[in-house]
């Protein structure tokens, strides 16, 4: 009896770990063949920061097939702004305030803010974040959501809203985390086979405006940001165009200021950020409504590989006892 009410415990923690998630979900898309050469990314047409090999990512991971959106993104300001110590909200999301934002309204006072987004830009890509802002929800995605600390996790923040932080990266054993450049860089470019294309489409051609997808807001000036961009060569959609996106990239260090990476090109650049070589940048505080972000995440079944391992451990006790 007690081996059997051992694995109806172990089970049942198993379960409660699934219930707690809150409530909203990143679509992914998996990017395997580990281990990968890179490539030279060159320095084209906004291209920023010395030539580099990009591209290579020792372990398979899984990318968001989308930037993170306005709705996902004022659930977790409810969830974790109600205050808003660490400046998640910027005013400019909302339209009616900028033209050029995402918006998420807020309304209340300090201690008692409440966030909402119309439903036509809920799946639009928030944008006028700050890289800070994008670390501290992806913590709390890799907490469990709801109630999960913004502040350790994959990043040890501690409350920093600065314009430097160069010694803070990505923690061992995180799961949810924003790109690194390589991991973008891959998902965007990578064709398989040691081979990289010049864009996120597969191809070695510029992209044109009007096509499906959302190229053109890479070439013209009006904002639209709506996520229904075609399917580019790795099952991800809107790595050209849309918004800029941050990774955890250092590209200048200055003597008080760092700048961390931004891939992608947005609605406003020109054609050659669109490309492989086209690397841009911002301080890390900086909130631009041409910069949002995406995440990524690395599979860690350790846990539930060592709750099943205690599962056989019981069963064997049973049958070597038995």
């Amino acid at each position: 009896m007690l081996k059997v009410t051992a694995i109806a415990a172990a089970l049942a923690l198993l379960c409660l770990g699934s219930l707690a998630q809150a409530n909203i979900t990143i679509d992914t898309v998996a990017v395997g063949n580990a281990g990968n050469a890179g490539e030279l990314s060159g320095l084209g047409a906004g291209g920023y920061g010395p030539d580099r090999v990009c591209g290579s990512v020792a372990y398979n991971y899984n990318i968001g097939k989308y930037e993170v959106t306005a709705g996902q993104y004022t659930a977790f300001l409810n969830a974790k702004a109600t205050t808003d110590t660490y400046g998640l909200y910027n005013t400019n999301m909302d339209t009616a305030v900028y033209s050029y934002g995402c918006n998420i309204k807020r309304t209340g006072t300090s201690g008692n803010y409440s966030y909402s987004v119309a439903s036509d830009w809920a799946n639009r890509p928030v944008n006028l974040v700050s890289y800070w802002d994008s670390l501290r929800f992806a913590n709390w995605l890799g907490n469990g959501q709801g109630t999960g600390s913004t502040e350790t996790g994959a990043y040890t923040l501690d409350g920093y809203i600065g314009q430097d932080g160069r010694t803070i990266g990505r923690n061992a054993g995180a799961t949810w985390a924003v790109t690194s450049e390589d991991e973008w860089y891959k998902a965007a470019y990578y064709k398989g086979g040691g081979v990289y294309s010049d864009y996120a489409n597969g191809t070695n051609t510029a992209p044109g405006a009007g096509t499906a997808s959302n190229y053109e807001w890479a070439i013209g000036s009006t904002w639209d940001g709506t996520v229904n961009g075609a399917l580019e060569q790795n099952g991800t959609k809107d790595m050209m165009g849309n918004v800029g996106e941050w990774n955890e990239a250092i590209v200048y260090q200055g003597s008080d200021y760092t700048s961390r990476g931004v891939r992608g090109g947005s609605f406003c650049y020109g054609i050659g950020d669109l490309r492989a070589s086209g690397r841009d940048y911002c301080t890390p505080s900086y909130h631009s409504d041409i910069v949002g972000f995406r995440v990524s995440q690395v599979p860690e079944p350790s846990s539930i590989i060592a709750l099943l391992g205690g599962l056989v451990g019981l069963l064997g006790m049973r049958r070597r006892r038995g």
